[in-house]
């Protein structure tokens, strides 16, 4: 593949992180969905004495987010949006230890990942994003 003068290898490198990190979001939702169910996971957020409707809020974001995050929309807001989420699952799985192999999941995975928004945020969408010139025109520099 060729490069054009505007498209830069950070280009290519930040849309690879962006719809690699939004795959994993939409899979993560799509698990609480299909295989814990919805009910499931609202009994779990509720077992560790959440409310049950951030269930509900995390599946969307993880969905939604991750979906935007591939098709490169509104990328820098939707990737601050889900660091909450991710600090929520650091701190569910921080008694089980550092390592994410650990019985019930460690804390390492979700810290990472939270970073790894945090660098979305700051590279943008890079290459292959579908731009919305009105929505880029509301957000700005969160676009």
């Amino acid at each position: 593949m060729t490069r054009t003068a505007t498209t830069s290898s950070a280009d290519y490198a930040a849309a690879l992180l962006r719809i690699s990190s939004g795959a994993l979001f939409l899979a993560h939702g799509l698990l609480k969905v299909n295989v814990f169910t919805v009910a499931g996971t609202v009994g779990f957020f509720e077992s560790l004495g959440l409310p049950g409707f951030l269930a509900y809020l995390t599946i969307a974001a993880e969905i939604g987010g991750g979906l935007a995050l591939i098709a490169g929309v509104a990328v820098r807001l939707v990737s601050l949006a889900l660091i909450p989420v991710l600090l929520g699952a650091t701190w569910v799985h921080t008694a089980n230890g550092w390592l994410f192999s650990s019985e019930g999941g460690g804390w390492e995975f979700p810290l990472f990942w939270a970073v790894a928004q945090i660098a979305i945020a700051l590279l943008g969408a890079g290459a292959f994003a579908l731009r919305i010139p009105v929505l880029n025109r509301a957000l700005g520099q969160f676009a």
